[in-house]
Order: C-alpha cells, then structure tokens, then sequence
C-alpha cells in the first residue's frame, strides 16, 4: 500500500488535549448544576461556577465554557431572546470574575459581585426585551422580576460567601495536580 505524504500542515487551535476535553466538561457541569436547582425560582449556581471557573481557568477558556453553555441551552429551551442575553452577560461575569481575582483571592468581593450580578439580572433582560417588545414592555418586565432578582441575588450572595473559596481551591487542586502530571507524561515521552 502507498503511503501518501502530505504537504499540508496546519493549526487548528492553541487549545491542548486537556482543554478540549476540560473546556466541555464544565460546560456541561453548568447545565447540569443549572438543572439540579432549576425547581427553586431564581436560585442558580451558574454564576458562582463560572466565577470559580475565571479564577481558576482563566478568562479565554471559561469564555469557550461560557459559548458552550449558552449555545446548550438553545437546544435545551429553543431560541428566545433572553438567550442573547446569555451571550453578553456571562462572558461579562467572567472577565469581571477574571480581573477581580487579580486583585483578591478573598471571597467576599466575588460574593458581592455575585450580589450585584444577581440584583441586576432582570434589569439587564428587561432592556433586551424592550428592544423587541417596546419599552412599556421592558418596564413592566423589569417590575415584575424585582421579587426574583432580590432572591437571585441574596442567593447568589449566600452561595459566593459558602461556596466561592472551597471550590475555588478544589478546583486549582485539581489543576496544578494535573498540570504537574502532565508534564512528568510528557517529560517522559521526551526521554
């Protein structure tokens, strides 16, 4: 059998092995921590996990995580024109989640930003409404989702206080654990 011998090399992305698989897998762990709670109104652990996620994966891969499960939950719902919302707010969060814990690793401003995020949710999709229902329709929006986004944010706030730095170190455990086993793989595979 001949064996062709191909010119051609190209690169398809910077992203490694452990990336490709990493990058879905946390995106599907939003879904599925978005469904476990979704019985509760308002009460989400997205928000705390995609900030676990900037901190401890940094900006461009929780971005990929975030396109992920936004794009998810069209299959999921159907398109919807909160959807879009999805698409401008998470990244958002996370690059807010990435620059703040540049700064601190505390987790009490990541609790605050998970307050002001929670708090601010519905205002935000109340003008992405009214731009395809008029501006009557954004107000009255907006109004009737202040109960939730009350709860949305103290929820968010409780979760972020609890949850932000035990998972935080969890998950940079599980990082720089497997970092340094890659690299013996791949020292190995040298030699």
């Amino acid at each position: 059998m001949m064996e062709m011998n191909t010119p051609l090399k190209f690169k398809v992305s910077n992203l490694s092995v452990h990336d490709i698989v990493l990058i879905p897998l946390l995106s599907a762990s939003l879904t599925a921590g978005k469904m476990a709670l979704s019985f509760i109104p308002n009460v989400e652990i997205v928000t705390l996990l995609f900030m676990v996620y900037a901190s401890v994966f940094g900006f461009k891969k929780t971005f990929l995580v975030s396109i992920i499960f936004s794009t998810i939950e069209i299959f999921l719902y159907g398109l919807q024109t909160w959807l879009i919302g999805y698409y401008i707010l998470w990244p958002l969060l996370i690059f807010l989640s990435a620059m703040l814990y540049k700064k601190t690793q505390s987790e009490w401003p990541f609790a605050f930003l998970a307050l002001t995020f929670g708090l601010c949710f519905g205002l935000f999709f109340a003008m992405i409404e009214s731009i395809f229902y008029g501006f009557s329709y954004g107000i009255v929006y907006w109004l009737r989702g202040i109960p939730f986004d009350v709860v949305h944010g103290a929820s968010n706030f409780v979760l972020g206080i609890f949850l932000y730095r035990p998972l935080e170190h969890l998950l940079s455990h599980l990082r720089d654990k497997y970092a340094f086993q890659h690299a013996i793989q791949n020292s190995c595979k040298t030699q």
